[in-house]
């Protein structure tokens, strides 16, 4: 179920802690009841932590799915998934493995940064986020993210997700998107949740845009 440390706050861990989550959200605030109705049970979408999974995340950057597949893939191939394999490849053999000048530069930096993905399990939120975003190449977004899914954190939200802003604006019938500040502090009130709530909206965006054809 949740557990977790009085410092690291409630951890998702199981379907039901997801399940326990959306409950809790739609006796709280009704457009998210009617949200549920919609999108049915919410995904667990854990997943691994560690460098590897923010190198992933480095490699994924505005690039399609199928590409940062094939490049992910090629790094698979050469052992090129841990900090020393990194660095000893350098920038220009992460290039040729098919990473831009720029994603092999903030490779290298994530591998230069003697993360102790450890600890980070049992940091704050606020300290894993500032953890990662001191790495040049991971920012706020990339963070939160990973916070949320790789560390199973239940009360972390990604306001700078554009999906995030658009379902808001459809569940909460809002004049436009709301910006990330404005729906940071919307957020707060599903405290402690949030995670579960950003699940909702991007399962909501996905109704959404299928039902009224979504750019």
């Amino acid at each position: 179920m949740v557990g977790g440390t009085d410092v690291v706050g409630r951890l998702i861990e199981t379907e039901a802690c997801v399940a326990e989550g959306a409950a809790w959200l739609a006796r709280t605030e009704p457009r998210f009841a009617d949200a549920l109705s919609h999108t049915g049970n919410l995904p667990l979408r854990r997943r691994p932590d560690g460098f590897a999974q923010l190198l992933s995340a480095i490699v994924s950057q505005q690039v399609s799915v199928a590409s940062a597949r094939a490049i992910w893939a090629r790094l698979e191939k050469a052992a090129a998934v841990t900090p020393d394999a990194v660095l000893a490849l350098d920038q220009d053999g992460l290039k040729a493995l098919g990473l831009s000048r720029q994603k092999a530069r903030y490779a290298c930096a994530l591998a230069e940064a003697g993360i102790d993905y450890d600890a980070l399990r049992a940091a704050p939120d606020d300290a894993v986020v500032t953890t990662l975003t001191a790495v040049t190449g991971i920012g706020v977004w990339t963070a939160e993210i990973y916070a949320m899914f790789s560390l199973g954190r239940a009360d972390v939200f990604a306001p700078g997700d554009l999906a995030l802003q658009e379902s808001a604006r459809l569940l909460f019938d809002l004049p436009e998107r709301p910006k990330e500040k404005a729906l940071r502090q919307m957020a707060e009130a599903w405290s402690p949740w949030r995670s579960v709530a950003a699940r909702a909206l991007w399962a909501y965006y996905h109704v959404a845009k299928d039902r009224e054809g979504i750019a």
